[in-house]
Parts: structure tokens; C-alpha cells; sequence
């Protein structure tokens, strides 16, 4: 974890926690007795994340939370947030219902193997909308694709991009609607083109550095989303690296059979593989997946234990 608040460019009421990959980016806001957290992170790490906020609130409380979308990496932390202070919660408008009914399956939590202790919302935000953050006020743009729900949030008078998982300096978020056969690729198309169109110094991605050169940053994106929508296997077997790296992330160490178990067992990745990779084994699947990752120094297999690398 490393703390980007030193940029030249950032304002002096908005800080970046980079998290790396298991949690996601942290922005706080403050702006007097005015502090806001855009994303919490994964619950694993939320004492962590409690206690980042804490020392550079120092004795001020934290008012708001706001989520560009509910995946676990993003929201993970906002229960023990709201224990912490009781800040009003802002989600993207058409997840009110799942949270209040607090639907783990229509959230993805179960889907995907992933976990996210139950919290409250009290408002909810809409492409178009305007919100102040640390004195500065920020768009809501809605930038499907990666999550149906997801939005970014925009500043054109700084030309700063709070992106979420839209746009990462070398490439942007799983396409998870297009794994059950939804539309994905069309709408990540679209949310490139809509930052393409924006003007743009800065953008504070949901996961990695913040960078500057959001024109190559978009291309890149572009050969990606090209390269996986040519062929959705690319894209479901890319996802079913990402889903076991993050896991791995979580548990840093674990048995063979444990893992196997585990994604033999997350409904996605059943769903996965009957509708890409119809006839072939779940072991087989996950052994050739293990294989990937270790030749990409993910991760290495001592004596029948799998081992997470940075």
C-alpha cells in the first residue's frame, strides 16, 4: 500500500489511499469538518482501512461514504466505517433494493466466492447528478460494463476522473455482465468513449497509480476490450484468473483441495464453465488456471499448497 496524497496535481482537500488489487482505491475528501470516502475496500482489510481514515481525519468524523458500485473490493469496508462513525452512505441508485433487502446472490457476493458484511445506504445517486466533494463539485457519469451500476464521478474544473474500475491505467475491470450472456462489451466501448470525450489532467483509478496520460491509457483500454470481445472465452477465462488471484489475495496461502473446492462450489464459476468450457472438468479448469498464474508469477505451489506473489 502506498499513499498518492503527494501528487502535485491533487487539490489539498482530496487524498488517494492506493490499495493495490484486493482492496480498492480510497479517496477521502476533507474540507473543514466536510469528509467523504469514495470506495471502503475489501472486509479483510477494513480495520486497515478504519485506521487510515482515522489518522488523517485526526479528531474530525467521517460524514459520507460513497460507492461507485458494490462489487466487494469497493464496499467491503463500509460496515465497519459506519460503525466507526455513522456516515451517510450514497450507492448507485438501482442497488437500493438488493441492499436494503440485503441480496447477497443479486449483489454478487455469493456469485463470485467473495464476502461483504451487511450495511445500510441512506441515499442514492443517478447519472447526472452533482456532488460536493472537498469543495469541489463532481459529476455522476454512469460507465457500465464492467458492472451494470457502476459510475464515475467527474470534476471539469480540476479534470480530475474518480474512474472506478471504467478505465485502470493499463486496462479497466472483468466484464462480468457478458460471463451470463448480458451485454458488456458495448457498454465498456461506450464508457471509453465518454472519457475519451471529457477533458481529463488526472484520473484516480479504482485500482493502481494515478496517472496522467489518459489518451494512451484509453487505447491501451480499446486493444483490450477489442482483444477480449473477439472471442468471450478470452474474457471468461480471463475472469476466472482474476476471481482466483483475488481469492488467493485474500487467503495469501492455501491446500490445493481447499482452493479447488472453493471454486468448484462459487456459482460463477459454475456458470462459467457450462457456458464456455461445456464438458470439461472443474479440476482441469483450476489446474490449467494455477498453471497461468504461476507462469505470470502470481502466485507459486509449494508441496500441494498454493501461495500468493505480489
Amino acid at each position: 500500500m502506498s499513499l498518492t496524497d503527494s501528487l502535485p496535481v491533487l487539490p489539498p482537500t482530496v487524498r488517494v489511499f492506493e490499495r493495490g488489487w484486493l482492496s480498492a482505491n480510497n479517496v477521502l475528501f476533507v474540507d473543514g469538518d466536510d469528509t467523504a470516502l469514495v470506495d471502503t475496500g475489501y472486509c479483510t482489510h477494513a480495520g486497515q482501512t478504519v485506521a487510515l481514515v482515522a489518522a488523517a481525519l485526526a479528531d474530525r468524523p467521517l460524514r459520507r461514504i460513497i460507492n461507485t458500485h458494490l462489487h466487494s473490493d469497493h464496499c467491503g469496508g463500509n460496515a465497519a466505517l459506519q460503525a466507526r462513525w455513522q456516515p451517510q452512505t450514497f450507492i448507485p441508485a438501482a442497488e437500493a433494493a438488493k441492499v436494503r433487502d440485503w441480496d447477497r446472490e443479486a449483489l454478487t457476493f455469493d456469485a463470485t466466492g467473495q464476502e461483504c458484511p451487511r450495511f445500510t445506504f441512506d441515499g442514492v445517486l443517478h447519472d447526472g447528478d452533482v456532488v460536493r466533494l472537498g469543495a469541489i463539485d463532481w459529476q455522476v457519469i454512469a460507465a457500465p460494463g464492467h458492472d451494470p451500476h457502476m459510475f464515475m464521478l467527474y470534476a471539469p474544473g480540476e479534470r480530475i476522473l474518480i474512474s472506478g474500475d471504467a478505465l485502470w491505467e493499463n486496462g479497466f475491470g472483468v466484464i462480468f455482465p457478458e460471463l451470463d450472456g448480458e451485454s458488456g462489451f458495448t457498454e465498456q466501448a461506450a464508457a471509453l468513449d465518454r472519457i475519451a470525450q471529457l477533458d481529463v489532467g488526472l484520473v484516480i483509478p479504482g485500482h493502481g497509480r494515478c496517472f496522467t496520460d489518459v489518451a494512451g491509457a484509453v487505447a491501451r483500454a480499446r486493444s483490450r476490450l477489442d482483444y477480449l470481445g473477439a472471442d468471450p472465452l478470452r474474457n471468461a477465462t480471463h475472469a476466472i484468473r482474476v476471481l482466483l488471484k483475488f481469492k488467493l489475495l485474500e487467503l495469501q496461502r492455501a491446500e490445493r483441495q481447499m482452493l479447488l473446492a472453493w471454486m468448484a462450489e462459487t456459482p460463477l464459476m459454475q456458470r462459467m464453465r457450462a457456458r464456455f468450457m461445456p464438458g470439461r472438468a472443474m479440476d482441469e479448469i483450476f489446474d490449467e488456471t494455477v498453471r497461468a498464474l504461476e507462469k505470470a508469477r502470481a502466485l507459486v505451489v509449494e508441496d500441494g499448497v498454493v501461495v500468493n506473489r505480489d
